[in-house]
């Protein structure tokens, strides 16, 4: 059965991939994505299901973090990236009995599957699959998420942060695990498109005791703008991985992988030249735009939103002599005043802010 219906009944306005925009009242999913409980379609991030003796190893050597010694049901962030270390793709990997479930970027699926099948050596025992749009893929996000988890399946809370595990709802089996928070909790869950809507269902009524709403992809933004969390142009093509907040994607003690020669090279310069950074705003500027300090060109704006409540939020990327927070900027032609309020994501330990000139 398909999810439509009951976005019809919750009165969605829907992007046209499908994927809801909003339920006619922003102002009150944002509210309480903060203080309750929301449920969001995510299904236009992709979904790789990888099988086969050699799936560790072959992801392992072929993105940035360490991926040799997950437990079962445990996840981890890791990057892709291109030979001279560009972000090809951000993933979460979860390993499951008899597979790794690995979920992607928003529309990054197949040209991230292609990708993989194309570095398969003819020994590799591993197969990929793209399961996208075979399956659903919902979030779960706020103060109360882990209440409502309780309720559906009790023992979930005592799951540990990027952990999840296989579970059964109303005779329908489902996946569902823990990812990085952007308001309270935050949990994923994947299943099949046949068991979509009773799942869905069911969740929306055991939640409504704790306060849970439907809510679209433009409450999520301004969540994950306002908590910091990188995406979209944040972490595009253009940047490398530890210039953009993931430094705890990247394993410095692993065996040889893609883009490997310039990361270590980083670390072992104990230096980046750039780094994400969150800005005030004095008035909202669109993304992307250039970031300039004493006149001279020192970065992008490429994240911003203005949230219900009329709230700022930005992101940037800036050379490191402009990163420190308190820094005064502007944006664009119009010199649209801007300050450095904080270094977002998981940054280098050893982050400076050096006095060269930008």
């Amino acid at each position: 059965m398909s999810l439509t219906p009951l976005h019809e009944h919750y009165g969605a306005v829907l992007a046209v991939d499908g994927i809801p925009l909003h339920y006619g009242n922003l102002a009150a999913e944002y509210r309480a994505g903060l203080e309750a409980a929301i449920l969001l379609v995510r299904s236009h991030e992709g979904r790789l299901r990888l099988s086969g003796a050699d799936r560790h190893t072959f992801l392992n050597r072929m993105s940035t973090n360490h991926l040799l010694d997950m437990g079962e049901g445990e996840g981890r962030v890791t990057v892709f990236t291109t030979a001279i270390a560009r972000i090809l793709d951000r993933a979460l990997v979860y390993n499951r009995a008899d597979d790794v479930l690995l979920i992607t970027e928003p529309g990054r699926s197949d040209a991230l599957a292609t990708f993989l099948q194309r570095q398969i050596f003819f020994n590799d025992n591993v197969t990929i699959e793209n399961t996208t749009s075979e399956t659903v893929q919902l979030a779960l996000h706020g103060a109360n998420a882990d209440a409502i988890m309780e309720a559906l399946a009790p023992g979930m809370i005592s799951l540990k942060p990027l952990h999840g595990q296989t579970l059964t709802l109303q005779g329908a089996t489902l996946f569902a695990a823990r990812r990085k928070e952007l308001s309270g909790q935050h949990w994923v869950l994947v299943m099949h498109q046949a068991d979509a809507a009773l799942i869905y269902a069911t969740i929306m009524a055991v939640g409504q005791a704790h306060g849970l709403i439907p809510a679209g992809s433009l409450a999520y933004n301004v969540l994950r703008i306002r908590a910091g969390y990188p995406a979209g142009r944040d972490i595009s093509g253009d940047y490398l991985p530890l210039e953009v907040g993931l430094w705890d994607a990247v394993s410095f003690s692993k065996g040889c992988y893609t883009g490997q020669e310039i990361i270590a090279r980083m670390e072992s310069r104990a230096r980046i030249a750039r780094t994400l950074v969150s800005l005030d705003l004095a008035q909202f500027v669109e993304a992307p735009a250039s970031i300039f300090m004493d006149g001279k060109a020192v970065g992008e704006l490429t994240s911003s939103v203005q949230a219900p409540d009329g709230t700022l939020y930005a992101l940037a990327i800036v050379k490191i002599a402009a990163a420190k927070p308190g820094t005064a900027l502007t944006i664009g032609e119009q010199a649209i005043p801007a300050m450095v309020s904080g270094l977002p994501g998981a940054q280098p330990p050893y982050l400076t802010f050096a006095e060269d000139a930008p």
